[in-house]
């Protein structure tokens, strides 16, 4: 059984990431019902702009990364602003296409700029250091990664639930004429969770990039599997989210070390199939209640 146990470290920080990337799709919800098909494609710029900053403009790796955050914030606004809420305003359920389509139209665009080619990030610490446990190399980014997936998780939760802004920000997608006679202003609150949103992806794909190649494309999977993890989980809980993106590295892991990388995405997929048709709301969603 010794053998599993560098599966499930990896797991875990895959995990960590899915959660990271569903939490995104979860703020959006929470706070507008709506959610950003795009952020697949957003964690990949998050990479993509680190690496161009970092390594081919020769920045600071910390003003890289700041950089590279502030523009994925900067394109989650840019996503609401342009493919969420002329649809919704007009009570259309279109955003979901736009989103989609402006995630593809950014996939070209790097495509175009950055290259086909897929790139590494030259080692660093983080990836040549590492520690052993019970004879299990473990490397320093590893470890960073569930932990950096866990406190962020742990401050949203603390943000919308103890604070006056994150408790505000919550009372917009119950009642959005309420929250105006309150004086919340609705469409800086939904902007603000696509940007937080935008934020989360920046910061998986920043994680993420050490331990797979960087391409216009990394994103795409990324994305569609931390979907299946937001509804898994049941998106309107914060913690839902990231303990069934857990779940799901971990077991994407073990499936990968046990009958081989071929049967992964059956298997995977297979499992939320199974899953959701035995559990509709997610493993911690709620039933949404209707007033009459």
């Amino acid at each position: 059984m010794l053998f599993l146990v560098p599966a499930l470290i990896t797991g875990l920080g895959l995990g960590s990431m899915y959660g990271l990337l569903a939490l995104g799709f979860h703020v959006t919800y929470a706070v507008s019902n709506t959610v950003n098909f795009a952020q697949g494609s957003t964690m990949m710029l998050g990479a993509v702009l680190t690496f161009t900053f970092g390594f081919t403009l020769g920045l600071p790796m910390w003003l890289a990364i700041v950089l590279a955050l502030l523009a994925c914030a900067a394109w989650g606004v840019f996503v609401e602003r342009i493919a969420v809420r002329p649809f919704v305003a007009r009570g259309s359920d279109s955003w979901l296409m736009a989103t989609v389509a402006l995630g593809i139209i950014l996939d070209n665009v790097v495509l175009f700029t950055f290259g086909k080619d897929p790139r590494g990030m030259p080692p660093s610490v983080l990836t040549s250091d590492a520690i052993s446990i019970a004879g299990v190399r473990i490397q320093f980014l590893q470890i960073l990664i569930p932990v950096v997936g866990l406190s962020i998780a742990a401050a949203l939760h603390f943000v919308s639930t103890r604070t006056k802004y994150g408790k505000a920000l919550l009372a917009v997608v119950q009642n959005a004429e309420a929250a105006r006679l309150m004086g919340i202003n609705v469409n800086i609150a939904i902007m603000a969770a696509f940007a937080v949103s935008g934020l989360f992806a920046g910061v998986a794909g920043i994680l993420i990039a050490p331990l797979f190649t960087i391409s216009s494309s990394m994103g795409t999977l990324f994305g569609i599997k931390a979907f299946a993890v937001a509804i898994l989980g049941g998106i309107s809980s914060a913690w839902g989210v990231v303990i069934a993106g857990l779940i799901y590295g971990v077991a994407e892991a073990l499936v990968t070390a046990t009958i081989g990388s071929t049967y992964t995405q059956i298997v995977t997929f297979s499992l939320v199939i199974v899953i959701l048709a035995l559990r509709p709301n997610g493993l911690f969603g709620r039933a949404a209640t209707k007033k009459v």
